[in-house]
């Protein structure tokens, strides 16, 4: 059953975080991660518990990709970069089957 990597993302310097969205994404890729939203326009429609800034959906084939991407050696130095040049959230949730 397929997962998602959701991130909201504010960006605080845009031109650092491209090598950041270069590196993830090719790190994503190789543990089967598909972009399936990446800053696209967003349309809010009901805003009680929080208002998204700019989000990314990566989708990925099981739990256990997601969490081994996200937790891997190889994205940790990626993640700080995020960490440098942005604040997000980031979740990872079960699809449905």
């Amino acid at each position: 059953m397929a997962a998602f990597i959701i991130a909201d993302t504010k960006i605080e310097n845009a031109a650092e975080y491209e090598d950041y969205k270069r590196q993830a994404r090719a790190i994503a890729e190789r543990y089967g991660g598909v972009y399936r939203a990446r800053g696209g326009e967003t349309e809010v429609v009901d805003a009680e518990l929080w208002t998204p800034t700019r989000l990314v959906i990566i989708e990925f084939p099981d739990m256990a990709s997601a969490r081994a991407f996200a937790h891997s050696a190889e994205y940790a130095p990626v993640a700080a970069l995020r960490h440098a040049h942005a604040r997000s959230t980031v979740v990872i949730v079960d699809g449905m089957s």
